[in-house]
Parts: C-alpha cells; structure tokens; sequence
C-alpha cells in the first residue's frame, strides 16, 4: 500500500492572509474570517512557512465576501506529494525519507521552486474523536 498520493492542484484564485504569526491580530481575523466559511468535503485552506511567518491561503470563488484587509492572488498550482500525519506530532526526516523514496521509484523530484503546503483535514467531530488533528502536508514536486 502507498502512503504518498499525488495530487494536482489547478492555477486558482486565493485569498492572503499576508505574512503573519498565530496569536496576531489580522493573522487572527483570517482564522476567524476562513472559519465561518461553509466546510465542504474538502479543506480550502493551505498554510505555509514563508521565511519571515506563516502565510495562510484560501481558495477563492465569487460567491466570497472577502474582507478589504485580505489580497486576492493567483495561486500558481501545480503538482503536489501529499502524505498525512498527526498535525504537530511529524517526523520531519522520516516523511522526507518515505517522501523521496516514493518520488525516485515513480519518475518525480521535489520541485524547490514553490513552497511546501499544509492543510488541516479533520473536522471537528473527529478531532473531538480522535484527541488530534490530522494534517496533509504537500510536498510540491514535478516530472524528472
């Protein structure tokens, strides 16, 4: 059984929290404004570590009030190794280990020009469950 999937996100619209660390105030307002968006099957929120703090992404569409202080950008997509965890409890070397042993037997590499990504997959009740969220982290990568 493989523990990695590929996925391909499309180029898309989506909404910036800007640059910012948990616990500030607009980084605050993205989490709040993000979370009172209706949940669909799927989670629309990516996070990602840019050099300086935490940049947050949700996916757009027209039927969004998104508030003034938030960017709408483009979102380049791409093709992404995605593997799933506990949120804050990975093994770094061990996923990057599992991660580039599935990309070498299959034909990918890391693509080190787009950041790596993250998304919390749980919802609530299973959280509430389970006692932890699950995360898929999302390895961007691209064709040798």
């Amino acid at each position: 059984m493989q523990s990695i999937r590929i996925y391909e996100m499309p180029k898309c619209k989506m909404v910036s929290s800007g640059i910012g660390m948990f616990g500030e105030e607009k980084f605050e307002h993205f989490n709040e404004w993000m979370s009172a968006q209706k949940r669909s099957m799927f989670p629309k929120d990516f996070l990602f570590w840019d050099n300086s703090g935490f940049h947050w992404l949700y996916m757009y569409d027209e039927s969004l009030n998104v508030p003034s202080e938030f960017e709408i950008i483009d979102f380049q997509g791409g093709l992404y190794a995605v593997a799933t965890d506990i949120d804050q409890q990975t093994d770094n070397e061990l996923m990057k280990t599992e991660v580039d042993k599935f990309l070498n037997e299959n034909g990918f590499e890391r693509d080190l020009s787009r950041s790596e990504l993250g998304n919390i997959i749980t919802s609530p009740l299973v959280q509430q469950t389970l006692g932890y969220e699950q995360m898929d982290y999302y390895t961007p990568i691209k064709v040798k």
